[in-house]
């Protein structure tokens, strides 16, 4: 037994910790978990505790055998809104099948591949999130309904901005969960919110926005509200985006740095191998059909589908930002993605275009968006895109890759068919992102 998980042991004692969450998230983004009492820890950590794999969205056939859960001690974390008494902790899990094998379908344990690749090469990542989301309100059934917390517009106070004390009841929750955030804010649309929260290295950063997520969901129920992660909720209304924050480093220098970024053939590389493969990483960061209903309207600046670049103008992929720390931004992505998978394609785009010496192109203007490539215009295009790329076939193995396509063309299909699409969408969405 290590010293982290016997401290861990200590600390559920001491706490009083009666109950334990083993989270995870399945292929398509979804948080999933397991609650065992916690007598039964110190068997998870040694064993495992087994689930119905062929049950969760994308991982193994209903042949194959179970996956066993495998805390992370180094995650542990109580849940705020449980009792004091009888208290909760979560953790973050590993997969691993019942011959010991690590599953190849854990999306966490692939972004720790790509950490592994960049860390060979010298470098380190920090990845933060800006993340926008909506509060709706129920009806007297606790039922989420489609009628805004509010009818505030952008940077509005209260009174008018009624998620003013939501926001910061997420913002204080996530603080006693070692998740940093750094501002809130109203978005645009009625009801629509974004917080954003500290840069933290890429395996800590997924497992923050999962933590966020969750943090959400829990403070607007205790709200009597619905949060929803929804790329776009209301068809006419702004969309929900997930702007993916990098920041590259080297022996301790920010390569974004403006003294750097013009002179670093890393820095370089690394945004030209993201702009490169962006058509093939579309249907990861994008992976809902909702999604490309929020990319499909290029006067939402934060959702532009130009695969270029600027310094200044938000309306394109990447903007090379310079204010505080140095970062390079995507804008393109949704929270509706599964953050392990998202950030680790990112990271290994990033690494294929310094080895390959990737130059980046001219920096784009407001006159010359016209003249650059798109994102694919809906699902299935994206599908296509990536079934057709030997970057995406070269890291995601061939099993969880064909269960991933399959299950979306099948959504797809589903859509496709449907007879009132809109109502499709909201009710395939709506209440699970």
């Amino acid at each position: 037994m290590s010293q982290t998980v016997k401290e861990v042991l200590d600390f559920v004692k001491d706490n009083d910790v009666k109950f334990v969450k083993l989270t995870f998230c399945d292929s398509f983004g979804n948080i999933k978990n397991i609650s065992i009492i916690a007598d039964e820890l110190p068997t998870a950590f040694e064993k495992g505790v087994s689930f119905e794999a062929y049950s969760v969205g994308g991982f193994v056939d209903p042949e194959e055998s179970d996956l066993l859960l495998y805390p992370d001690a180094s995650t542990i974390q109580l849940l705020p809104w449980r009792p004091q008494h009888g208290s909760v902790v979560r953790f973050f899990c590993k997969i691993r099948r019942t011959d010991g094998r690590d599953f190849d379908g854990d999306g966490r344990g692939l972004l720790a591949t790509a950490q592994a690749k960049l860390a060979g090469m010298g470098l380190s990542c920090l990845i933060g999130s800006d993340c926008e989301f909506y509060l709706f309100k129920t009806d007297e059934s606790g039922e989420p309904t489609l009628e805004p917390h509010d009818k505030a517009g952008y940077l509005d106070v209260a009174p008018f901005d009624k998620g003013e004390n939501v926001r910061r009841d997420i913002c204080l929750t996530m603080e006693r969960m070692g998740v940093k955030p750094l501002s809130s804010h109203h978005e645009r649309g009625p009801g629509q919110n974004e917080i954003c929260f500290k840069g933290n290295d890429a395996l800590m950063a997924a497992d923050d926005l999962l933590t966020f997520k969750t943090v959400v969901k829990a403070v607007a129920n205790m709200n009597g509200l619905h949060a929803s992660f929804m790329p776009k909720p209301l068809k006419d209304e702004i969309g929900s985006g997930l702007h993916i924050t990098l920041s590259l480093l080297k022996d301790g220098d920010n390569l974004f740095e403006p003294s750097h970024l013009t002179s670093s053939k890393e820095a370089e590389g690394f945004v030209a191998g993201i702009l490169a493969r962006a058509k093939d990483m579309a249907v990861f960061l994008n992976p809902t059909i909702n999604s490309y209903e929020r990319l499909e309207n290029n006067e939402e600046i934060e959702a532009y589908n130009k695969i270029a670049w600027s310094y200044l103008n938000g309306r394109q992929l990447i903007r090379i930002k310079r204010d505080g720390l140095a970062k390079m931004q995507l804008r393109s992505a949704d929270p509706s993605c599964n953050p392990y998978i998202a950030y680790a394609l990112l990271l290994f785009a990033g690494a294929e275009g310094i080895e390959k010496g990737l130059k980046l192109s001219k920096e784009a203007d407001i006159n010359s968006l016209n003249e650059v490539d798109s994102l694919p215009e809906d699902l299935m295009s994206a599908i296509e895109a990536a079934k057709n790329s030997e970057f995406i076939a070269r890291y995601i193995p061939k099993g969880t890759l064909d269960k991933f396509f399959e299950y979306k063309q099948d959504e797809y299909g589903q859509y496709s068919l449907s007879k009132d699409k809109d109502s499709f969408v909201t009710k395939t969405y709506f209440k699970k992102i």
